[in-house]
């Protein structure tokens, strides 16, 4: 039962024993935390008002394992995800950068924040309107455009939906793109940029033909599987597994490993969990 389970060790959480900071200062303005969306392995995500604003903020790991520093990991993604929403500064459907985030005084390197979006995420059994999925294409179709594959779009839960209807994609960690000349020259690099791509097209496709299987026209044969993602699926599974036995080991989660019997599950996990109620 989801309340029998225990809350994640510190190990298991990007800042340890502690929580995104209550307050933080941007471009010289203090916001206070309204509302922490989740505390995973990789990153903690909270909601801030202030100066008339909402900001999103993303406080990557810091938290060491086992002894091993990872405090670099964490600047290294602000870093990633800080460059992908420079690329794609203007796009609608992205929400425009917030700038360096301090805390105490201290510039919180391992951070990063966007402008809070009025949405929620697509919900399993939603169907957008017929609007929705034409703009999401177009919105990967001009990223692709500049160089970057999204690459996390199999996650349902990384596709909002707007308050005006409209789709917003959010969590660029691990995007990729060709970040610099030296990328740009690289024909590894312009290979593996083509294969994301593909696979970033061949997962809308399939949110397409769940959530509004009467316009799977709109990707036709560009939505076909890349032949590397049954080898991806390989690994990824055997991991996804071997996370969720250790979870369940740690009575983190219910004996069926799912997240939704986690104390504290992400904000998507928790909107699912109330509609069902």
């Amino acid at each position: 039962m989801r309340h029998t389970s225990k809350p994640r060790p510190a190990l298991l959480r990007a800042l340890g024993k502690q929580d995104p900071p209550l307050e933080i200062m941007i471009d010289g303005a203090c916001f206070a935390r309204a509302e922490i969306y989740k505390h995973d392995s990789w990153a903690a995500t909270a909601r801030y008002e202030g100066a008339g604003r909402s900001v999103v903020c993303k406080f990557n790991r810091v938290q060491p394992i086992f002894g091993v520093p990872t405090s670099w990991l964490g600047r290294r993604l602000a870093r990633r995800e800080a460059l992908a929403l420079c690329r794609l500064a203007g796009l609608p459907g992205v929400a425009p950068a917030c700038g360096p985030i301090f805390s105490g005084g201290r510039w919180l390197e391992n951070a990063m924040g966007h402008e809070f979006i009025a949405a929620h995420p697509l919900a399993r059994k939603e169907r957008p309107g017929d609007d929705f999925f034409p703009a999401l294409l177009a919105l990967l179709r001009e990223m692709h455009r500049r160089n970057l594959a999204y690459v996390d779009l199999h996650k349902r839960e990384n596709i909002l939906v707007g308050d005006d209807g409209l789709p917003y994609l959010i969590d660029f960690q691990v995007s990729f793109g060709l970040w610099n000349e030296r990328m740009a020259r690289s024909g590894l690099a312009q290979a593996a940029l083509r294969n994301l791509i593909q696979a970033d097209l061949y997962h809308l496709s399939k949110h397409i033909q769940h959530h509004r299987p009467d316009q799977a026209w709109l990707l036709g044969e560009t939505g076909r599987r890349p032949a590397w993602i049954e080898l991806h699926r390989m690994f990824a599974v055997h991991l996804r597994q071997l996370r969720r036995s250790v979870l369940v080991s740690l009575g983190v989660r219910g004996k069926k490993g799912r997240a939704t019997s986690e104390v504290f599950a992400e904000a998507a996990v928790r909107q699912e969990l109330d509609q069902a109620a």
